[in-house]
């Protein structure tokens, strides 16, 4: 039996695709294995969304293609974003690599391979999941509608191509029977969801589907674009016991002229008036965005209405990009370019001023009791770490709590109340 090896890069998005990859390798009597040296084939599946992902992708398939000069029967194949948007470029650079596929080549990766899919309108049944056991996500749609001026992903991904709520309906029940606690929607737009195929905006139904289903306890949505967010949702999620008020929602930037330059369908009025909603409808809500700073054009006029617009709205969670030139996209061609220096001081400045709502708002949490859910056990600092519903994995706040008296006291995966006595920027602290 060949032993694969997935290597991924990128996005939740892209660790779904591995996942479905590595599924239908399994079907097809492949093993998966969780080191390189063990592996007979490499998988590289890439990111090309802005140019340090590049960077790590191109990084990750010449690692890859080392394993070829001490072991010529080892085959390297790569798939992904990148190869999706440069193949030719790549198969010229790096032609040590025995195959290039795009974003959705499961059938060709497996025909390389001398195999078939094994249930090419089902792929989620066979999914072979890489994150914890307790949480997985769910990929609603693929691909992306807007144009936004500094974005190659639908060039890359093509159109807005939502699932259907069946087919997402009985991968969640799976995941749930399989011992899922957290499920996590991703897509390019979540608001986007079901316009296509439904003729009208369908996210609110398929939530209300998922919130039947037994053995979640947590249901959490990325990446809602402000400019269709459908306000009906904030309802659905007041008066459900599992959909956690987390609103991850970027804005990317709020100056009226920056929104403009970057296509985007926002004014700095109509994101108000959705926060303003979200915050009466849901008190308690997380408030997660993010922002690019340095994208061209931007004045310190304008980066200036930025940082004092973070100042008063006060972002629970927030995430920063410095602008990353793409060929192919409109921003490419504007002209007023900002240097790097001055986005990375633009960058730190945000961040500093995050810091200190992040602390502000974790000392609030002092002398307060949080359900969190327990991530992993620490074994070298003998401390659990976990996540308040306020947080995403990966790319939000962490709670670490001091383990019992009694050894193995605790399970991961698990929910628990903890009593919070202390915080940091980015971390509470509790028992």
């Amino acid at each position: 039996m060949k032993k694969i090896y997935i290597a991924t890069l990128g996005c939740a998005k892209n660790l779904v695709d591995s996942e479905v990859l590595g599924g239908q390798l399994s079907a097809n009597r492949f093993q998966l294995v969780g080191q390189p040296d063990d592996a007979d084939i490499l998988i590289v599946n890439t990111c090309g969304f802005i140019e340090d992902a590049k960077d790590e992708s191109i990084r990750a398939i010449l690692e890859a293609v080392e394993y070829k000069k001490d072991e010529p029967a080892k085959k390297v194949l790569v798939a992904g974003c990148l190869s999706q948007r440069y193949k030719t470029e790549l198969q010229n650079e790096i032609p040590e690599v025995d195959g290039y596929f795009g974003t959705e080549d499961f059938g060709a990766i497996l025909a390389s391979l001398g195999r078939n899919h094994a249930a090419s309108d089902h792929l989620y049944r066979q999914r072979q999941q890489l994150t914890p056991p307790h949480f997985a996500y769910l990929k609603i749609s693929e691909g992306c509608n807007h144009t936004c001026a500094f974005c190659a992903i639908p060039g890359i991904r093509g159109a807005h191509r939502s699932r259907t709520i069946e087919s997402l309906r009985d991968e969640a029940r799976i995941l749930a029977q399989r011992g899922i606690k957290e499920l996590i929607l991703v897509s390019q737009d979540t608001s986007y969801y079901g316009k296509d195929n439904y003729g009208k905006q369908s996210i609110v139904r398929l939530l209300e589907e998922l919130d039947t289903i037994d053995g979640l306890e947590w249901i959490r949505v990325l990446y809602w674009y402000p400019t269709n967010f459908p306000l009906d949702v904030l309802d659905v999620m007041k008066h459900s016991n599992k959909i956690v008020h987390y609103i991850d929602m970027p804005i990317q930037h709020i100056s009226e002229r920056m929104l403009r330059l970057m296509r985007r369908g926002d004014t700095r009025e109509s994101l108000l008036r959705i926060f303003d909603k979200i915050r009466t409808t849901l008190p308690d809500a997380a408030l997660r965005t993010t922002i690019i700073l340095g994208h061209p054009g931007e004045t310190k006029n304008d980066f200036n209405e930025l940082y004092k617009f973070l100042e008063e709205i006060r972002f629970d969670r927030l995430g920063t990009f410095i602008y990353s030139d793409e060929e192919g996209t409109p921003a490419f061609d504007i002209k007023e370019k900002v240097d790097r220096e001055t986005a990375l001081e633009r960058q730190q400045k945000i961040m500093e001023l995050q810091q200190s709502i992040s602390l502000q708002n974790n000392r609030a949490l002092i002398g307060t009791k949080q359900r969190i859910l327990l991530d992993e056990y620490d074994a070298a600092q003998d401390v659990y770490i976990g996540r308040t519903f306020r947080d995403a994995p990966e790319i939000d706040n962490e709670v670490i709590v001091r383990s019992g008296t009694e050894k193995n006291e605790y399970k991961t995966g698990r929910f628990y109340t903890v009593d919070i006595d202390d915080a940091a920027e980015y971390e509470l602290f509790g028992k």
